[in-house]
């Protein structure tokens, strides 16, 4: 098997070995070893061929925005619907770039149908939140519809993949 194909294949341990990760990054190899039934070279082997095959983006720590409230502010979590005037693929590219170079949007969706796009964003209060629809949208000749939905309560947030091979 060449290396190009062995890097797109996966089998059950590298899904296991995957799924393991998502539940917990900061994992040792010997832990991760033993849980994932692999001798611990194995393991070391398999994680950094699933990095280097793009499985894995990035390792981050998931932060309590209700933990961290006390100290920063609760602010607003808002999902906005956008919907432009040209959909031409420069002009999808153009807002989209925009969008996703600015720290407050934290997720963006290329949607279809309904809106162009889905944006998660997150801004210290109200007046930081038009700040932002100005900077992103107001000031945009190209955008024609904004749609904000505000954040009362965050019920459920899970950044998993689900892999039911893995299980």
């Amino acid at each position: 098997m060449n290396e190009n194909s062995e890097t797109q294949f996966l089998d059950a341990t590298d899904l296991r070995l995957l799924d393991l990760l998502q539940e917990d990054a900061s994992l040792s190899n010997l832990e991760l070893a033993a849980r994932a039934h692999v001798s611990p070279p194995t393991c070391l082997r398999r994680v950094k061929r699933l990095w280097q095959a793009g499985f894995i983006e990035r390792q981050v720590a998931v932060l309590s925005p209700d933990r961290l409230a006390p100290l920063l502010g609760h602010g607003l979590e808002a999902i906005v619907e956008v919907t432009l005037d040209r959909q031409g693929a420069e002009a999808l590219e153009a807002f989209e770039g925009r969008v996703v170079a600015d720290d407050a949007v934290q997720q963006c969706y290329r949607v279809s149908p309904g809106p162009d796009f889905v944006l998660h964003v997150r801004a210290a209060d109200m007046p930081g939140y038009l700040a932002l629809q100005q900077r992103l949208l107001t000031g945009d000749a190209n955008v024609r519809n904004v749609k904000a939905f505000f954040s009362v309560k965050r019920s459920k947030f899970a950044p998993r993949l689900p892999l039911q091979q893995a299980a």
